[in-house]
């Protein structure tokens, strides 16, 4: 399709190294997120990140002169706002205001796994049962600690199951994103869904502001982490990250995720100065290890598109028909597919 933004063409830098990107634009997010609600309502967080990405959206799209997506793919674009629109920043802001950015990494380590599970779901793959049995162990050592780190009783705090809902939905918005970008591109498709999603985020912008009037002890900081995230963790990261979805495979360059913990761990280490307990590493080196069970494991969709050669490579060369002689020396007529009708007597060729 010729209107898909650069970084899906075919030439273009591969799957896997546009992913890295998007996850290295990721990786901060929470800690952004953590210095911004500690002065901001995480309502204002979650939605005014939305609104000023959605209007660099229509700046962009109107730049490139984008046309408008079909009525299917409208409801597709429904579901991505839904799930990294709305959804993820807004349990995350919830969570954060009591939890560290360390904390939310370690349980956002599932993210990938569930990304695979929506991708498997979406693309009707029939994975082998290990690959269950991987991901269930990687859910069992989330949950061993949040038990550990988290309350006495055994049981999760409202934290963490804000953590565990921003999960499922980011998961989701990144296999329908990702799928979607095949037909519309990286850019266009985070820039369709900010834009669908405009018409509610504004107004909950708008109410938040008056409800709780923004009142920064430290403006600087936490201006700088809503900017962050409306820049890079909402529009600019999702350039890079949908168009590597698009061009590697859902699955394949999900794999890339498994990186981004670590990096959030080591910006909240730098950045914040949390503290990183061993328990805390220990539960992420376990995730990161059943995450990789489970995409090492995963099925290939049958009708999953073939991967795109590398920059450079010559097209594969158009296989010559063969028109078999027919009796007498005159050459055999063609189907209607283009291959040669074999005559009764060489039948057996």
């Amino acid at each position: 399709m010729r209107d898909k933004d650069n970084v899906t063409r075919h030439g273009a830098i591969t799957g896997a190294a546009l992913g890295a990107l998007g996850v290295l634009g990721f990786s901060m997010s929470l800690p952004a997120t953590r210095v911004a609600v500690a002065d901001l309502d995480p309502w204002l967080v979650a939605f005014g990140r939305a609104v000023g990405a959605g209007l660099l959206a229509v700046a962009y799209l109107a730049l490139v002169r984008a046309p408008r997506p079909t009525p299917a793919q409208w409801r597709r674009l429904a579901i991505v706002a839904f799930g990294v629109v709305a959804g993820f920043p807004l349990f995350t802001s919830l969570a954060l205001q009591t939890s560290t950015a360390a904390h939310g990494a370690v349980v956002i380590a599932l993210l990938p796994a569930v990304t695979a599970g929506f991708a498997v779901l979406r693309a009707r793959e029939r994975p082998a049962p290990a690959f269950w049995f991987a991901g269930a162990a990687g859910l069992l050592a989330v949950l061993a600690f949040l038990v550990l780190g988290g309350a006495v009783s055994g049981a999760a705090g409202p934290a963490d199951l804000f953590l565990l809902a921003a999960i499922g939905c980011c998961g989701l918005g990144y296999a329908e994103g990702g799928a979607l970008s095949r037909e519309l591109g990286g850019a266009r498709t985070i820039c369709w869904a900010l834009v669908l999603a405009l018409p509610v985020t504004i107004p909950v912008t708008a109410l938040s502001a008056l409800h709780h009037p923004p009142h920064a002890t430290t403006p600087a900081a936490a201006w700088a982490g809503l900017g962050y995230l409306t820049v890079v963790s909402m529009f600019l990261g999702f350039f890079a990250w949908y168009a590597g979805l698009a061009r590697g495979g859902v699955a394949r360059v999900g794999q890339v995720q498994l990186a981004q913990p670590v990096l959030t761990l080591c910006w909240s280490a730098l950045l914040l100065h949390e503290p990183v307990p061993p328990r805390a590493a220990v539960a992420a080196v376990a995730v990161l290890l059943c995450v990789a069970a489970t995409q090492r494991l995963r099925a290939t969709p049958s009708g999953a598109p073939a991967p795109l050669p590398p920059a450079g490579a010559p097209a594969p060369s158009p296989r010559p028909v063969v028109r078999a002689a027919a009796p007498g020396g005159a050459p055999a007529p063609l189907s209607p597919g283009g291959a040669s009708v074999p005559s009764p007597r060489a039948g057996g060729l």
